[in-house]
């Protein structure tokens, strides 16, 4: 028979709070990431205060163009403030000591590395509307306006025209013959740029050769060639394409030249694309036969508290204080939570440089193996961490502006023993591939027991599967395209 009774047990349970989720979520964020989630606190928190809203208070202040920090002036007079209203700001521990070495010590640089700062470019006419706007201009019915305003919507960036006239023509009104529509089409791939509402880029190239003048040289064996021997242009099989059209060298030379010259994603002249500027996260300098690494201060605000807000919470009752002091918590996790998030990528920076100190100094064929596991084990902390922090997360070397991930890579075996990055070995296939013979270029085969010779043992087909991942051709095409 079954009888209640009590009984005590002991277990550890993990709890996420709402600060760890915070501080984990803010790890894997860009630095542009950061910059907004910054702000949107900034903007519904009047607790929180970065550098910019620091300085352009003063300047109101100075200017008297603030009524409301006249008002805390003359109302609140200067006292100390309580342990907990005090400012949470240690950002000096951050930036104010510049550099970090890899060997682990600080030095202090008073120069001013800048960047390049992203720029919304200037709002432009998308294409529809360029193509709209030349369709207003012309004398056409309003019969042929609607079928060519349907038409231009249906484009794609590139300005192909990827839905099939049949299914346009269900759209429209019944009374509109198809010939119509292919009628208003031609129209359409008239109007600049010329070529939009093509179908394949056969049609696209055909269009733009009809709008070259009819006394340009060579044109006639373009035309000829676009017709009927596009794939041998593609795969740039010039001795086929020579004997299939019967033309000589200088008129495939000239013809192609032409057709080089035309633009196979006509949409793409009028479409402009918001170019997405990389900010780097670290900056790595060697100094003094040291590497340093050191955080960009400009890639996140600065933070801390507002002491006029702070210091009033104790002057509120009721519900307005319980407010303040909700945002005075939630802006000081805000702050331990970059805070830490700094910490640990400057930690992670600095570890990464210190093992791939070899890349550094000679380039991507010493690059060594290294996975997450071996950062998270030297730095103690766990590889999801690491994960999070490498995820979007740039390093500026006088190498190159860099990825935190691309430092990471498998590693093959060596005929000594040791391992070898997979980057260095796609360096070295780069390398043999570049100083090949034009006429002998070298094949799978013979770059793995060339790189046998130097110690390392890579399968055949690991070197095909490199070789295309750097977008290098097999040796015959080599060959060939090297005729």
């Amino acid at each position: 028979m079954l009888k209640p009774s009590l009984q005590v047990r002991l277990s550890q349970q993990l709890t996420m709070t709402q600060q760890l989720r915070q501080a984990i979520r803010l790890l894997q964020l860009s630095s542009l990431e950061l910059r907004a989630e910054i702000q949107e606190a900034y903007e519904s928190n009047p607790l929180l205060e970065t550098e910019e809203s620091n300085e352009s208070e003063t300047y109101a202040i100075k200017n008297g163009e603030s009524e409301h920090a006249d008002q805390f002036r003359q109302d609140i007079k200067p006292e100390p403030q309580p342990e907990e209203s005090m400012p949470e700001n240690q950002w000096d521990d951050f930036y104010e000591a510049s550099y970090v070495s890899v060997s682990g010590s600080r030095h202090k640089n008073n120069d001013y590395f800048d960047y390049l700062e992203t720029q919304d470019a200037a709002d432009q006419d998308s294409l529809q509307n360029h193509l709209l706007w030349q369709l207003g201009l012309s004398s056409m019915s309003n019969r042929d306006l609607m079928i060519a305003a349907t038409l231009v919507n249906a484009l794609d960036e590139s300005g192909y025209l990827q839905e099939s006239l049949e299914s346009i023509h269900s759209n429209l009104n019944h009374d509109i013959e198809l010939d119509e529509i292919e009628a208003v089409l031609k129209f359409v791939q008239s109007l600049d740029p010329v070529g939009c509402g093509t179908r394949c880029l056969q049609e696209c190239l055909e269009v733009q050769l009809q709008q070259v003048p009819d006394n340009t040289p060579f044109l006639a064996q373009a035309k000829s060639i676009v017709n009927k021997h596009l794939d041998l242009v593609g795969m740039q099989d010039y001795e086929r394409l020579s004997i299939q059209c019967g033309y000589s060298e200088e008129e495939i030379s000239n013809a192609i030249s032409l057709i080089q010259s035309l633009h196979p994603k006509p949409g793409d002249l009028i479409n402009t694309q918001i170019s997405e500027y990389i900010v780097p996260d670290v900056y790595v300098e060697r100094c003094e036969g040291v590497w340093r690494v050191r955080l960009n201060s400009d890639a996140t605000p600065r933070l801390s508290i507002n002491n006029v807000y702070s210091g009033m919470i104790k002057n509120l009752v009721n519900s307005e204080a319980d407010y303040m002091r909700n945002q005075l918590q939630e802006a000081r996790w805000l702050i331990k939570s970059v805070q830490h998030r700094n910490k640990t990528l400057l930690s992670v920076a600095t570890s990464i440089v210190r093992h791939q100190k070899a890349f550094f100094e000679y380039g991507e064929e010493a690059m060594k193996p290294l996975v997450l596991k071996d950062i998270a084990k030297e730095l103690d902390l766990h590889e999801s961490t690491i994960s999070r922090i490498t995820t979007n997360k740039y390093m500026d070397s006088p190498r190159g502006v860099y990825e935190f991930k691309y430092f990471f890579s498998s590693h093959v075996k060596t005929k000594e023993g040791g391992t070898c990055s997979a980057t260095a070995i796609k360096a070295l296939i780069k390398k043999l591939v570049k100083e090949e013979s034009r006429e002998k270029p070298l094949s799978d085969s013979k770059i793995a027991d060339m790189l046998k010779q130097k110690g390392v043992r890579v399968a055949r087909r690991t070197i095909a599967k490199y070789r295309e991942s750097l977008a290098i051709p097999p040796s015959n095409e080599r060959r060939r395209l090297r005729k």
